[in-house]
């Protein structure tokens, strides 16, 4: 470790789907984060750690800011504003492509009482032509005194290390808070439950919102083999998305559990056996018991 080692906490807010799993994922080289092109995907914070020689960045990694329409959406809500408070630098994320809207206006608004540092971080330059990036930050600029302004692309990776080394710039000296190897301090069963979630997402497409949890049973090892055992439960709203889920034959469970399966082997770096079964939980975003039981607390952070 350098003499001056640097060190802090970086909230990413942003409106639902502008790439902050995705610029996540590419600044670890790993994925802990779940990726979808649906709205509120995240719902938890998550921790992304992100060490070199001289400096220690953890991100959080907030849910889309969003008028919230249940209990689940509260919590959502609540968990991002609340990380505002608790760390060195914000990042504010937007999508190139949408532009100002009323959803960033309503950040805009929360920022407007916290005194850290604000970035303003454009992503998916890649999908806009240069010259239209001109207008998009004069946009935002109007709207808000910004610290940086930085364009990126967190898919392709553009401008995403000019970025890092900014915010290295800005920490403050500090600990190094985790070792150097790990990447985020959730337990493995939570990332393996959100690689779960996510194959859901992305094979059930417009049919599958998002009223749906990953439950882990149990995770241990199988006494006939040398893999991993793990169990785990579906839970959604209604019978008809059980079905689903399930599919005719139970062709897209097999297919959410392939995939899922290759994703949790690269994670746990050892060969699992995958069990999963869907089960309905009637209205389960409105209920604070099934809310903590899956792991939506409000009183964790």
């Amino acid at each position: 470790m350098s003499e001056s080692y640097k060190s802090g906490f970086i909230a990413i807010i942003g409106r639902p789907n502008v790439g902050k799993s995705t610029f996540m994922n590419r600044v670890l080289g790993q994925k802990i984060a779940i990726m979808s092109d649906k709205a509120q995907t995240t719902r938890n914070k998550i921790q992304g750690v992100y060490t070199t020689d001289n400096a220690q960045l953890i991100f959080i990694d907030t849910p889309g800011i969003h008028k919230p329409k249940h209990k689940l959406g509260n919590f959502m809500v609540n968990t991002a504003t609340q990380s505002l408070n608790e760390v060195d630098l914000i990042l504010f994320m937007v999508n190139a492509e949408e532009g100002f809207g009323r959803g960033d206006e309503f950040i805009i608004n929360m920022l407007q009482n916290v005194n850290q540092p604000v970035y303003l971080v454009i992503n998916k330059i890649d999908q806009v032509h240069p010259d239209e990036l001109l207008p998009i930050i004069d946009d935002y600029r109007k709207k808000y005194q910004f610290d940086e302004v930085v364009p990126i692309s967190a898919l392709e990776g553009n401008n995403v290390d000019h970025l890092l080394q900014t915010m290295t710039a800005q920490m403050p000296e500090g600990p190094q808070y985790y070792p150097e190897d790990q990447v985020t301090d959730h337990p493995e069963r939570f990332v393996i439950g959100e690689l779960i979630r996510e194959k859901v997402l992305h094979l059930t497409r417009e049919e599958i919102p998002h009223s749906i949890a990953v439950v882990i049973d149990s995770i241990g090892p199988r006494e006939d083999t040398n893999k991993v055992y793990v169990q785990a439960t579906i839970v959604t709203e209604r019978p008809s998305q059980k079905g689903i889920i399930i599919g005719k034959q139970g062709k897209m469970l097999k297919e959410i559990g392939q995939r899922a399966r290759k994703d949790i082997e690269v994670l746990l770096g050892t060969k699992i056996y995958l069990e999963l079964w869907v089960k309905v939980q009637k209205d389960w975003r409105n209920r604070a018991n099934q809310l903590q039981d899956f792991g939506y607390s409000n009183e964790e952070y």
